[in-house]
């Protein structure tokens, strides 16, 4: 190797290349890890210097060399990368390693318009010094390498045109609790702002990207799910696609329902004119959707609901098809398509199904999700009358089609809307749930808008976080975790912006709230149980009971102090009914784990004195907020101990949490004989969950005769979810053949902001 090659300086001067400075910065990122060599690394950078290189080259290429090491043999080395990068990225915010003071750092970006001036009004100089005490800037160096590239690349606030960042990890969480905070009395907010902040900086909350890239900038619109609901007007159908613009453009991923639109052919105007149907309507949702990049931050993205018998269903159910023509295709939205008993009962006992316009058949659009015995009754009376358009096509076939099209697209997904209702913390008959989110987990009243400024219409949003059960050594610490994360959310929603008035509404009468967990896989693995063979299932009962009773205690305590939200008398938690009365009791045949919580004593006293939230939990994909604490999605399995994740940095290699030491206990989802340990599994999760969770069916071709997946395998899980009480189902993933089990395909969240 040339010692006499010279670098170029980030001031434009030239010097010879100093190797000593090189090795001592990798020697300090190599402390402490274990078989990590500095030496290879520096093997593996040199080759790459050239004559010129700039100073911030180098560094890159270092990091790209260290990172390219990362393996199941040397996993550490996602440490010493991190660590290389956090270096990296310090230097370009402050010109030097060691972070500035909080006040002074805090007073240049107000100053620069980059963070909210509310900051500087709110805290004096005393308690950013405080905060300053407390801050550990040492936990930047806890992260992992694909965590440090999703800060910089997602979270961190930074000039998306020039790439310039201003800011590290640890004053990024320390200002997020603080806003979140601003408001409390001050003669207790620090002591919540230290203990949020800790929270957070330790990874046992795990916070969305909207709050993460959001929360301390004059953006101020956190909520990561938005639904909105269309009624049938050519006026509600613009407030919606206007309504779709404004929160695309802030982040926000949307759930569309565009159920009630009637079907190609029907009367408008008394016969006056010929009605073009759904498909027009759903293409100009589709460019409302598309229209804004969201900051750079992220693209629009939004799922579609509408009624298994609606009458257009067999044009609608091929909508993301490859095959057909532009005209008879929208393919950049995903569908959410919705179910009952009676379209269930109609397959299991080979009957037919009936398909109607909604506009023809007068209660029953409503009664689907209001009243299961109604909808029943209106059902076979509308199918009994002549007089009334509609068509009639085998349970079977209508079921075989809306199997194949998921199988084949992956993103069709499903709404069990009779579960949403029944199971739920709301009252069906004054406030409905008719549809859910992008990724399946918000389940929430809205009302159709009239026009874009309707005061009656309801946009539902959801604020999310989640807890990582991998950072928890004891159930009793949800306890303390829950209170924060439940007083920081409902702090959030008094603190953001509402661009459409529907949402304020909404928001301000329900507080709703949705917290879930991250890194279940390596939760069970720790716990040396599995998803497949029913080991886990006693285990997932007492974790997510204590999950929700905690936040539902965190949540009547706020009531206490605050009070209630103001529709409280629309839930069913008013009349005492709690998610542990209304869950569907086949439950009860997968696990025989008890009660272990006072929940008579929770009871009374929500009864008493209500509850701040009307909902307080979901279970999200959380792709990226799971990389930004090194832990495993969600609740899913993952596809290899390594995954491998696609960005615009190149490829991010992460490893499986403690994977040396529990190699043996994780369980790879492609090993997994079949979805029913899991679907069990979700099953004993919705019976706590208030809102929905994000499942997904997975099936290898490899495993059934001629490397096909029967259709039949797959109406039998989607049965069995339904039989279990799962209110939606996400991803139909489907193994390729190619040496996948070591990727993770890119969650469709990132196209909205539910990813947490």
């Amino acid at each position: 190797m040339n010692s006499n090659l010279f670098v170029t300086k980030r001031n434009g001067e030239k010097e010879p290349i100093d190797l000593e400075k090189i090795h001592r910065v990798i020697t300090w990122a190599a402390k402490g890890l274990d078989d990590v060599s500095v030496s290879q690394v520096e093997l593996k950078s040199h080759i790459q210097f050239y004559d010129g290189i700039k100073t911030e080259d180098i560094h890159e290429t270092i990091i790209k060399a260290a990172a390219d090491l990362i393996s199941e043999e040397t996993p550490d080395y996602q440490y010493l990368s991190a660590r290389l990068s956090i270096f990296h990225l310090r230097k370009k915010a402050y010109g030097q390693f060691e972070p500035p003071t909080l006040f002074d750092h805090v007073n240049k970006l107000v100053k620069e318009g980059k963070y909210d001036e509310h900051l500087a009004e709110d805290y004096s100089q005393e308690e950013f010094e405080q905060m300053d005490a407390f801050i550990d800037h040492s936990r930047d160096l806890t992260f992992s390498y694909a965590a440090v590239k999703q800060l910089e690349g997602k979270y961190l606030v930074q000039n998306r045109v020039t790439g310039e960042i201003y800011e590290s990890a640890q004053f990024l969480y320390v200002l997020v609790a603080a806003c979140l905070f601003a408001k409390y009395p001050k003669d207790t907010r620090m002591d919540y702002v230290k203990g949020f902040y800790d929270a957070i900086s330790t990874f046992k909350i795990s916070l969305p990207t909207p709050i993460m890239a959001g929360v301390r900038t004059p953006t101020r619109q956190f909520s990561s799910c938005v639904l909105i609901e269309t009624g049938d007007s050519l006026d509600s159908i613009n407030a919606t696609s206007s309504a779709i613009v404004k929160y695309v453009s802030q982040r926000a991923g949307i759930g569309i329902n565009a159920g009630r639109i009637r079907a190609l052919g029907s009367s408008i105007r008394n016969g006056e004119a010929f009605h073009t149907g759904c498909i027009p309507f759903y293409k100009h949702f589709q460019t409302a959707v598309k229209s804004c990049s969201q900051g750079g931050v992220r693209g629009g993205a939004a799922t579609l609901y509408y009624p298994l018998w609606h009458l257009e269903v067999e044009s609608l159910l091929v909508l993301k098809n490859n095959r057909g023509v532009e005209e008879n295709r929208v393919r950049h939205l995903d569908y959410g398509v919705q179910f009952n008993k009676t379209m269930y009962q109609r397959l299991i006992k080979g009957e037919d199904i009936t398909l109607f316009s909604p506009s023809d058949v007068p209660g029953l659009y409503d009664a689907f999700f209001e009243d299961q015995d109604k909808f029943d009754t209106l059902y076979k009376q509308y199918e009994a009358d002549d007089s009334i358009r509609k068509k009639r096509i085998k349970a079977i076939e209508i079921f075989t089609l809306f199997a194949q099209e998921r199988a084949s697209t992956g993103r069709i997904y499903l709404q069990n809307v009779d579960h949403c209702n029944t199971h739920s913390p709301f009252n069906p008959e004054v406030a409905p749930i008719r549809q859910s989110n992008l990724c399946l987990e918000i389940a929430l009243p809205t009302k159709p808008l009239k026009d874009v400024n309707d005061p009656d219409g309801e946009i539902a949003l959801c604020t999310l976080s989640a807890f990582n059960l991998g950072a928890i050594e004891s159930l009793d610490e949800l306890e303390g975790l829950a209170d924060l994360a439940v007083r920081a959310l409902d702090s959030l929603l008094d603190y953001q912006d509402y661009p459409v008035p529907a949402a304020h509404t909404a928001t301000m009468g329900r507080r709703t709230l949705g917290i879930g967990v991250i890194n279940y896989a390596y939760y069970l693995a720790k716990n040396g149980v599995y998803y497949s063979n029913g080991s886990a299932n006693n285990l997932t009962h007492r974790t997510f009971e204590a999950i929700q009773y905690y936040l539902m205690k965190a949540s009547n305590e706020l009531a206490k102090e605050m009070g209630p939200c103001p529709l409280f008398n629309e839930t069913r938690l008013s009349q005492g009914l709690l998610p542990v009365d209304t869950y569907k009791k086949e439950i009860d045949k997968i696990t025989g784990e008890p009660l272990h919580l006072d929940w008579e004593g929770l009871r009374a006293s929500i009864k008493e004195h209500g509850i701040r939230n009307s909902t307080v939990s979901a279970l999200m994909p959380s792709e990226t907020s799971s990389q930004i604490s090194n832990a495993t999605n969600g609740i899913e399995p993952p596809r290899g101990h390594i995954s491998v994740k696609a960005s615009k940095d190149g490829v991010l290699k992460q490893v499986v949490p403690e994977y040396k030491k529990l190699k043996d206990n994780y369980e790879l989802l492609w090993n997994i004989p079949s979805n029913d340990g899991y679907l069990e599994l979700v099953g004993i999760m919705q019976k706590f969950v208030d809102q929905t969770i994000s499942a997904n069916t997975n099936y290898d071709p490899a495993k059934f005769e001629g490397g096909k997946v029967p259709v039949k395998q797959i109406l039998k899980d989607i049965l069995k979810a339904y039989k279990l009480g799962v209110k939606t189902l996400y991803y139909h993933n489907t193994r390729d053949g190619a040496d996948d089990s070591q990727t993770d395909i890119d969650d469709g969240c990132e196209g909205g902001a539910c990813k947490i």
